[in-house]
């Protein structure tokens, strides 16, 4: 049976152990947090979903790290607390040394909006291959885009293809010129005004909710588990994709049971490729 560790059982936390059993994108949940009591009630809760959305996922609450053992997938999500916290800092770091001695091999997913520091420290710092973490708040962000995209075209958000590179909500770029529509060219779709309107509005998108964010990461780790063949958005830290390394950035990947597997690079104007280099310190 997959399993999913999720490690930490604050609002992220638990909106994406929500969205992982509603999906049914794995057989088995462990929700691990410090306050094991308030990570065991919320499982509950969402375990007594199935009955009446039809799900049959188990879940379970736990406060040792250790019950990551054994899983396929692992996702960083927030503390339990009023309000909660995304795991970063040096006690994130901490904590991602810990996990790391228990999962080994296992594709690791940064799930919060904050986290692309302690992304890039798990590679630099850690050792943990960069192929094997990834941050899934680039696939929530991406997917917000779409839906603004798709409000202003008229159409389901299923018809706009996007891409998202860089680092939110200050370094990112959107290469406008692949971008399409049903197939075609946005430019084409939509009036330069509409475009000009959409750019503006881009930035205040950021960041994204807990629920928004629960169910892009749901996405990537099912993505992960089932070797799914669809391209999604990952923040990875670069080692050489678009010209540049060491360097975190969102990226379109192709991920598998083993993590990132390939990545896509947008065709890009010149003007896009200055404003991505800026945006990156290339």
């Amino acid at each position: 049976m997959t399993t999913a560790a999720i490690i930490g059982a604050g609002d992220l936390g638990g909106a994406i152990a929500h969205a992982l059993a509603t999906r049914e994108a794995v057989g088995g949940i462990v929700l691990i947090d410090a306050a094991g009591s308030a990570a065991a009630g919320k499982a509950l809760d969402i375990q007594q979903m199935g009955a009446i959305s039809g799900f049959a996922t188990q879940l379970r609450g736990s406060s040792d790290i250790t019950d990551a053992i054994g899983a396929s997938v692992c996702l960083v999500a927030d503390r339990f607390g009023a309000p909660s916290v995304e795991w970063a800092g040096e006690d994130g770091y901490a904590m991602l040394e810990q996990l790391e001695r228990a999962i080994r091999d296992v594709p690791l997913i940064l799930a919060g909006a904050g986290q692309g520091d302690l992304l890039l420290r798990a590679v630099r710092d850690a050792h943990v291959p960069r192929l094997r973490v990834m941050g899934s708040c680039a696939e929530a962000f991406a997917s917000a885009i779409r839906a603004m995209v798709a409000l202003e075209a008229r159409c389901a958000p299923a018809e706009v293809l996007l891409s998202v590179l860089g680092t939110p909500p200050d370094g990112f770029v959107v290469p406008w010129s692949e971008a399409t529509v049903g197939g075609y060219l946005v430019e084409r779709v939509l009036a330069p005004v509409q475009l000009a309107r959409i750019q503006k509005r881009v930035a205040n998108l950021w960041p994204p909710a807990p629920y928004t964010l629960g169910l892009a990461a749901a996405i990537v780790a099912e993505s992960v588990v089932h070797a799914a063949r669809r391209s999604v958005h990952v923040l990875a830290v670069l080692d050489g994709e678009l010209g540049v390394r060491g360097c975190v950035s969102a990226v379109p990947a192709f991920v598998a049971t083993t993590g990132i597997v390939g990545t896509r690079a947008p065709s890009l104007s010149t003007r896009e490729r200055v404003l991505l280099e800026t945006a990156l310190g290339a």
